[in-house]
């Protein structure tokens, strides 16, 4: 009978200490989860602030304002454009659109 006592003792002394392992490591698990949810919130804030952040330096008058200053760009007006003709590009390029518009269907010249 003795005997039977001790291995139960023992049987519940084993489960205690499991049961104790168990919810250290719960515990454990929970407070890391908490503190991954809490990064992954702050990171998601700072990704919001940086895409706020990208659309403001992005405005069109900000990147004419740095074109003009450091590249020292200026608006492109007809007096400072110049056009640049090809006449033999002009007269392929026709001739190309006429061959291709005179084959039939699904043929490759």
């Amino acid at each position: 009978m003795t005997r039977l006592n001790v291995v139960l003792l023992l049987a519940v002394l084993a489960s205690a200490i499991y049961l104790v392992h168990t919810q250290y490591e719960s515990r454990r698990l929970f407070t890391e989860l908490d503190r991954a949810v809490a990064e992954a919130r702050r990171l998601e804030t700072e990704h919001q602030r940086l895409q706020v952040e990208k659309r403001a330096q992005a405005t069109p008058l900000r990147v004419e304002k740095i074109a003009r200053a450091q590249l020292n760009m200026r608006t492109a007006t007809p007096a400072i454009t110049q056009y640049v003709s090809d006449p033999q590009g002009v007269a392929t390029a026709t001739a190309a659109a006429t061959a291709a518009a005179s084959q039939p269907a699904g043929v490759q010249p």
